[in-house]
């Protein structure tokens, strides 16, 4: 009598491209005597909202890592393009598979995309299994007394501490193909093409400025992070504002694409001391914005408080090319958006600083930094970086009033107190005296001509002046409440 073990199953990667601790996996594995893994390179997300060269970069080095892992277990990766819908329902009809198996899609498309798989499968009589694997707790599974979804993130972070994690699982010994990939069956496996092959422009970073791609790769950079030392985890709490120091884990693009599970992440993590407790907040942060995208996907295009959704934002083509460019004469901020360009990730400090001068400072839809950054990120995640750009502009969720708006001179001197991250990534300030690196327009034509920096040639004046944009500020939003209040 054949069973459905005898049946191979789909294990379709996607957003986890690891073989730690992945519960859709393992689930395929205990059910089924054979799997077939399986990635495809969706035509949606190829050409969708946010053509990403960078991100598609990383996440091809990581296919490739996952299929030397699969292959010295035994396993092969299975690579297609198309319309995941027709793709999977496809394969799951060739190979006579009924169960398929991948990890959770919290994303507005991604839930979208899955239903239609589902629907797509039932029809050649398969089933999609929806495994948890992308975060510590399910989006659905934190909730209020009362069973309401959070909106602010402290209780939030509350309930989600008191939730026990699961135990992170092993990676498996050997994954067992069916016989006749095994054999040699003509079953094309497809190959991990290069970004040119699909398509897509080459990275806007430099590659070699991207963290290495792929679980091995990542599983050391883990290592480092959780090994005993001030300049890892034991000092982070101390160290992960500081612009100019190597002070954070830099396993944001690992958690993006699930080269690391965060359950693991989390377990090894979990210590004594301030260093642990504050890196867990972070990751307790990516789940809280992962939770509000889940119960409000217009947030996509929408702000949280609707009532923003009229303010008042300025078109400003010259202003927003400087601030892409890095041109803005405002040292920390120009720094920041070079050290996007050059390397596909931005310290979260300075992406606070440069989102508020964005939208507060030039008054800018967040929804045009938003895009930016998320063309430009190795880990751009939608409801991290909206989530992000949201709070800043206050926008979103945040209880803090409208009137949050960040000095950059001031966070400047506060989180690169001794210049060295303007100097590094802003070259042509590399010889201002420390008192005005953060403010070079304060110096005397005398004291630019001895540091070889004259404002507006060597290094732009800058395009707008913070404390008459503070106002202005204030009065939009200002403006703007009065109006959604009467």
């Amino acid at each position: 009598m054949i069973t459905a073990a005898d049946h191979p199953a789909i294990v379709w990667f996607r957003r986890d491209l690891r073989l730690h601790d992945h519960p859709a996996l393992a689930a395929a594995l205990a059910s089924h005597r054979a799997i077939v893994p399986l990635f495809v390179l969706d035509d949606a997300l190829l050409e969708g909202r946010w053509p990403a060269p960078n991100r598609l970069w990383f996440m091809l080095g990581s296919l490739r890592a996952l299929a030397e892992e699969l292959e010295a277990r035994g396993g092969c990766l299975v690579v297609r393009r198309g319309r995941s819908a027709e793709v999977v329902a496809r394969l799951a009809r060739e190979l006579d598979v009924r169960d398929v198996y991948v990890s959770r899609d919290h994303s507005p498309y991604g839930r979208r995309r899955d239903r239609a798989v589902a629907a797509a499968l039932a029809q050649v009589g398969a089933e999609l299994h929806a495994k948890r694997g992308n975060l510590v707790h399910e989006p659905d599974g934190v909730a209020t007394q009362d069973g309401r979804p959070f909106v602010v993130y402290s209780p939030f972070r509350r309930a989600w501490e008191r939730l026990e994690p699961r135990r992170p699982l092993a990676a498996p010994d050997r994954v067992a193909v069916p016989r006749f990939l095994a054999d040699g069956w003509p079953l094309d496996q497809g190959r991990i093409p290069d970004l040119a092959e699909l398509g897509v422009a080459p990275p806007t970073a430099d590659p070699t400025l991207i963290p290495e791609p792929g679980e091995p790769a990542a599983r050391a950079r883990l290592d480092r992070w959780v090994a005993r030392g001030a300049d890892r985890l034991d000092g982070y709490a101390a160290r992960r504002d500081l612009l100019g120091v190597d002070g954070t884990s830099r396993l944001s693009a690992d958690l993006r694409w699930g080269t690391l599970s965060p359950t693991e992440v989390l377990a090894r993590v979990a210590r004594e001391g301030d260093g642990s407790r504050v890196y867990a907040s972070e990751l307790a942060w990516r789940e809280f914005y992962a939770h509000v995208l889940w119960h409000e996907p217009r947030l996509t295009t929408e702000s949280f408080l609707r009532v923003y959704d009229g303010l008042p934002w300025r078109h400003d083509p010259d202003a927003v090319d400087a601030w892409r460019a890095g041109r803005t004469g405002v040292p920390v901020v120009d720094a920041a958006m070079r050290q996007l360009q050059a390397t596909g990730w931005m310290h979260n400090r300075a992406r606070m600083i440069a989102a508020s001068f964005l939208t507060k400072d030039l008054l800018v839809d967040w929804r045009v930094g938003e895009r930016h950054f998320m063309e430009h990120l190795v880990d751009g995640d939608l409801a991290s970086n909206n989530g992000g750009w949201q709070w800043t502009a206050s926008t979103g969720t945040d209880p803090q009033p409208y009137f949050r708006i960040f000095n950059p001179v001031t966070q400047g001197k506060r989180f690169d107190p001794d210049g060295a991250y303007v100097r590094h990534w802003l070259p042509e300030l590399a010889s201002v005296p420390l008192g005005h690196v953060h403010s070079p327009w304060a110096m005397s034509a005398l004291d630019q001509a001895d540091a070889g920096c004259r404002v507006g040639m060597d290094y732009p004046s800058p395009i707008v002046d913070h404390a008459w944009a503070r106002a202005r500020a204030l009065e939009a939003y200002g403006m703007v409440r009065i109006a959604g209040v009467g």
